[in-house]
């Protein structure tokens, strides 16, 4: 499967709406995104359409409305920023990466008990 293209920041303030409720007329769209924003309608809608030119969105037609719908997972998109973000930022580099959260985040005694656990998991696979 081709990976998503890259969206905007903004871009994902629009995704977010869609994500959490699948299936939204434009207006619908603006409504939740302006609860969160304090954006132009028109922006709104101009986000929806960059989005259907990169092929992340899909419509399906009611009446003289359309309905917007995902047709990229959250999960698709978090794996693309993700990657692209530690090859920018880390050279690729993982280990790097994760020593700088841990070190300038503050963390909760479960959050450290998390990681933990996480890379125990990981070694118990052998990966």
């Amino acid at each position: 499967m081709p990976k998503p293209p890259a969206i905007s920041d903004a871009e994902w303030d629009v995704m977010q709406v869609l994500w959490e409720t699948s299936r939204l007329t434009a207006n619908e769209v603006v409504e939740r995104v302006l609860a969160r924003r304090n954006w132009n309608p028109r922006t709104v809608k101009t986000l929806l359409n960059r989005l259907m030119r990169k092929g992340v969105l899909g419509f399906e037609p009611e009446g003289k409305r359309y309905r917007y719908f995902p047709k990229v997972s959250r999960e698709e998109c978090v794996r693309n920023e993700s990657r692209s973000f530690l090859d920018r930022v880390f050279g690729g580099a993982l280990g790097p990466m994760l020593a700088h959260f841990v070190n300038e985040t503050p963390l909760t005694p479960d959050e450290m008990s998390l990681l933990r656990e996480l890379i125990d998991q990981r070694q118990r696979k052998g990966k």
